[in-house]
């Protein structure tokens, strides 16, 4: 296959459609109200299209809808067989339109088209894949009882699911949801975030396409304080799954109460710890992968290294080799497929970013590198990857969630010490530890309070490992097999012989 260069993907970008209606019950419509809200790029500020902005009323039509759809079991009493089949059709169509949901991706939130071509799009397909393919290898259990009776425990698919999901990796969080959902035999209204609804909306397309009932999936746009507030409050939805802020989701928590208790499952921000010994096998892999741990995406990743704790007999030098390594991740064009890191989401969250890069030097600590907005004149948002030395975990930047390329270098002197700063904050959703020492790296992973440990490299796992957090960091798991505790009811069956 030919490799597209930066002009082949802005003559194709000229040329796509953009879907902007809500799919509710197996039909495009525009938002009840007419309202509609401008889908913006971050790369040059252009108006991408008008997307329905769906409130209260659409989002009662879309859960009578799936309500319906689950109530005559138009999905949940088909065999698991069948859904594994329908699933891995949809599977084969994202990737079938991989190109043109990782254009959609890269226009929509910026990333560079590298990486929603090789690395979102394709994860998106297999994670749907894999549920579907794990759905049919689910056993229930028979109780150990007495001779006269047996104890049946069953799985159920729960009902009418609400998942809302982020900006950063658009059709890739969504997938974490719908696919264990779906699997499962729910039926699931969908709110992709106001800054990045495309590939949700091109998502519904395709789910047609694969023979999913009317019904059955719906994706709501909209606003969160319109449509994501009616889905956190409708009495009809009996799951909400969410991943985003912590802030957001301790509202979602809060309007679960206020409504039908329905279960909330969230998945929320990190300030995650990448540990290096002095005695890490290889501090120049050590090195590039604290790079690429919060430049990556743009450093708007949950799971962002963006806490580096640096054992003190070797922070100056290990600092200068992270610096060398940033020189190969700065900002450029996102559809050119040599760029690394691409534009920031929005102008707000662009702001924050050099608000906190602001309060770094106010707090007293050392700018090594980066630290401005640039490439101004494309029209679009960009940020230099940041280096601050000499943090103390008590400084805002070591412990408030940025969601940018900024990092904060901590040193320490002792095992303890480590464990003790990492474990220091709010979040609790990964770390990782670089050594060579087998037992020193066992000990310490098991006494830090985080749902990822990761040893002697940033970022790993795949979809037969649980994800998740501990701490504000949200509660419940995606992917592996977990899931599908978010999504299914477990039904005790006594029989008396």
């Amino acid at each position: 296959m030919k490799k597209l260069t930066q002009q082949d993907w802005e003559h194709r970008s000229k040329q796509l459609s953009f879907p902007n209606q809500a799919f509710i019950n197996g039909q495009w419509q525009a938002a009840q109200a007419g309202a509609v809200f401008n889908c913006i790029s971050p790369i040059d500020g252009r108006i991408l299209s008008e997307v329905a902005s769906c409130t209260q009323t659409d989002v009662d039509l879309a859960v009578a809808a799936a309500r319906n759809a689950f109530n005559q079991q138009l999905w949940s009493g088909l065999p698991p067989t069948k859904r594994k089949k329908i699933l891995l059709k949809l599977a084969k169509l994202i990737s079938q339109n991989q190109e043109e949901l990782a254009l959609l991706e890269t226009l929509d939130m910026g990333k560079p088209i590298n990486d929603s071509l090789t690395i979102d799009i394709p994860a998106a397909a297999q994670c749907i894949q894999w549920h579907a393919e794990a759905i049919d290898k689910v056993y229930g259990e028979i109780a150990p009882t007495a001779a006269d009776t047996i104890g049946l425990v069953t799985r159920e698919p729960v009902g009418v699911v609400g998942a809302i999901v982020p900006w950063n990796f658009p059709l890739l969080m969504a997938c974490w949801k719908i696919a264990p959902a779906l699997a499962a035999g729910n039926s699931v209204i969908l709110k992709p975030s106001e800054k990045s609804p495309l590939t949700a909306l091109k998502l519904a397309e395709l789910v047609h396409q694969a023979g999913i009932p009317a019904g059955v999936f719906n994706v709501l746009p909209g606003l969160g304080e319109d449509a994501g507030k009616a889905i956190a409050l409708h009495p009809d939805i009996d799951t909400l799954v969410f991943t985003g802020s912590t802030r957001t989701g301790k509202q979602l928590l809060m309007y679960s109460g206020q409504s039908n208790m329905k279960r909330v499952w969230i998945e929320a921000g990190g300030k995650s710890p990448n540990i290096v010994f002095a005695d890490a096998p290889d501090l120049n892999a050590a090195a590039k992968a604290a790079a690429q741990a919060i430049c990556f995406n743009q450093g708007e990743v949950c799971t962002a290294g963006s806490r580096l704790l640096v054992e003190s007999s070797i922070q100056n030098e290990f600092v200068k080799l992270v610096q060398l390594e940033l020189a190969s991740w700065q900002p450029s064009h996102p559809l050119n497929p040599e760029t690394q890191i691409g534009a920031v989401i929005d102008q707000t969250q662009l702001q924050t970013i050099l608000n906190y890069i602001q309060l770094g030097k106010e707090e007293g600590a050392q700018l090594i590198t980066g630290g401005n907005q640039c490439l101004q004149d494309s029209g679009g948002l960009f940020v230099e990857p940041t280096i601050f030395d000499n943090v103390t975990n008590q400084m805002r930047i070591a412990q408030e969630e940025i969601f940018g390329p900024v990092l904060s270098c901590i040193s320490f002197n002792s095992i303890e010490e480590a464990i003790n700063i990492a474990n220091d904050s709010q979040y609790g959703l990964a770390a990782a530890i670089w050594t060579k020492d087998i037992s020193k790296a066992h000990r310490v992973a098991k006494a830090l309070r985080a749902g990822s440990v990761w040893i002697n490299q940033y970022d790993g796992g795949d979809m037969t490992a649980p994800f998740g957090g501990y701490k504000q960091s949200g509660n419940g798991r995606d992917k592996s097999l977990h899931a599908f505790d978010k999504y299914t009811e477990i039904k005790a069956t006594w029989i008396q012989l």
